[in-house]
């Protein structure tokens, strides 16, 4: 018994640290009054690709890894979580001077996780499929 929780422990650790990793990435560059962007891209860009990479992370935590055939709730929690993380991370972003809340950037965000989480759903989908 003690094996089969010191073994859950690990596997919750592995699913769940990149998630915690990706925000507190997100967190570090919402602080800087200039986010690091490659030259010609937008912020609105930087925003969405920024929310795919954290709808990955987190559908593979929900997901319990990937590729695998998602569930509708798993996508689901996963947009929630990732939407609500832009959601906070916005109002993080009123208190760094050079920034500001942006309701533009909050559907930016909404649009790259949803965008992350299709691209985990048809991944599962094709893997499935190939392996028949």
């Amino acid at each position: 018994m003690g094996s089969e929780v010191s073994s859950r422990g690990r596997r919750f650790f592995v699913l769940w640290v990149p998630v915690v990793v990706y925000m507190a990435a997100i967190f570090f560059v919402s602080s800087l009054s200039q986010p690091p962007l490659p030259p010609g891209v937008s912020d609105k860009a930087g925003h969405s690709f920024g929310y795919s990479g954290l709808a990955i992370v987190v559908v593979r935590a929900i997901a319990g890894g990937l590729p695998r055939r998602i569930t509708w709730p798993q996508a689901a929690q996963a947009l929630l979580i990732a939407i609500a993380f832009g959601m906070s991370d916005e109002f993080h972003q009123s208190f760094v001077p050079g920034r500001s809340e942006d309701i533009h950037d909050l559907y930016a965000d909404a649009t790259g996780a949803a965008i992350g989480t299709i691209a985990c759903w048809a991944w599962g989908i094709i893997v499935r499929r190939k392996s028949r």
